[in-house]
């Protein structure tokens, strides 16, 4: 008890003497483009960060940078992981502004501040004197955002998995959340073709406009169970070729989310038999899917969870314990015990006017630390 006082009080002072620096870090990260499939220039950044700080870092093949801290070896490995994408586009005009004790530019806290956070945490670490009862891999991770599809993690999961006693995935938002729930989701993309034709000559000829209506008028029929939660969503839209031309060819990308992966997989079953039922020797159909995260928890009585929940109340914090679609995801589908933590609180996410507040980050990084000084990882 008398040494998890020391490392509080010690890891209160150095957060709060390295806020300027996460923050400085934090707009460095924000105004280098990173949506998803394009994270290469921050990827870099991050590296070179990371070796800067003593580390050995290295960026795999698909843009992951992964460095090792290591431990005392009596342990299993715990892993930090920060996604680095974005959801803006390349062309998005990217500014930060400081204003109010607040910052504010695109992907600011989704997920600037936690790479920020994840970065100058080993040096936290290192001039706590903290030693690790196994190694901690510090990765910032690729594909967390839309159709990334959360490669990234898999990767690293696939690379690391039989070594990882926990993982922690970390977002700029949101502190005081411990995600031990895994929304799973699938993501699907309906095309409808048909025979087409001038929609005054040829009328009487099936639409794929017309067929694709059908479908989605179906699935809004669809029930889904609130309990465990499941949903679905016909986001997107497309096709057609004039206002007097019978539609040869139409899409929709649909969403389906749950918690459980049952109920998800009895939704997808449901929406994939109302496109085929409108198949015909004129209209043909298909299900192209553009992506895949798993559903489900690890269990409100792990470890992981119940040493979150504690250092959050330490801080002040009452935890609040909750489901998301996260890089967490993955390893909760594999068996490893894993969760999502929040570093600050703001709002905005997902547009150009994201904003972070920058003094609840000190408290977002003592719990951290905390975190990885005093989490009973898996022993060998």
């Amino acid at each position: 008890m008398a040494e998890m006082h020391d490392q509080f009080a010690t890891l209160r002072k150095l957060a709060a003497a390295a806020l300027p620096t996460i923050c400085d870090l934090t707009e460095e990260i924000c105004l280098i483009p990173a949506p998803s499939y394009h994270e290469k220039r921050r990827a870099a950044f991050v590296a070179e960060q990371l070796r800067a700080r003593g580390l050995v870092a290295e960026v795999d093949e698909i843009g992951n940078v992964v460095a090792r801290r290591k431990g005392r070896g009596e342990a299993k490995t715990l892993l930090l992981a920060a996604h680095t994408d974005t959801v803006f586009p390349l062309e998005t005009p990217l500014a930060v502004r400081r204003e109010n004790g607040r910052m504010i530019g695109p992907a600011i806290g989704d997920n600037s501040l936690a790479v920020a956070a994840l970065i100058e945490l080993v040096t936290i670490l290192d001039d706590a004197k903290i030693e690790t009862p196994g190694d901690l891999l510090v990765v910032a991770n690729v594909g967390e955002e839309g159709l990334g599809n959360l490669r990234g993690i898999r990767a690293v999961c696939d690379r690391y998995g039989a070594e990882l006693g926990g993982v922690i995935a970390i977002e700029g938002h949101n502190v005081g959340r411990v995600t031990h729930g895994a929304v799973g989701s699938k993501r699907i993309r309906v095309t409808v073709e048909g025979p087409g034709g001038h929609s005054w000559g040829a009328f009487g000829q099936p639409s794929a406009i017309h067929q694709l209506g059908l479908i989605v008028a179906d699935i809004a029929r669809v029930t889904v169970p609130s309990e465990p939660k499941t949903t679905f969503n016909v986001g997107l839209i497309e096709g057609g070729v004039s206002v007097n031309t019978i539609a040869p060819h139409a899409t929709a990308v649909i969403d389906m989310r749950s918690v459980d992966p049952q109920s998800l997989a009895r939704l997808a079953g449901e929406v994939e038999g109302i496109v085929a039922r409108q198949r015909t020797d004129q209209i043909s159909t298909n299900i192209e899917i553009l992506g895949e995260r798993p559903a489900g928890w690890t269990d409100e009585s792990a470890a992981i969870v119940q040493s979150a929940s504690a250092i959050l109340r330490r801080l002040g914090i009452e935890p609040v314990l909750n489901a998301s679609s996260t890089d967490a995801n993955i390893p909760i589908s594999r068996g490893i015990p894993a969760i999502c933590v929040g570093l600050t609180h703001g709002s905005g996410a997902h547009r150009v006017d994201e904003m972070i507040e920058i003094a609840p980050i000190e408290q977002g990084v003592v719990q951290l630390g905390l975190l990885v000084a005093t989490f009973p990882v898996e022993k060998h």
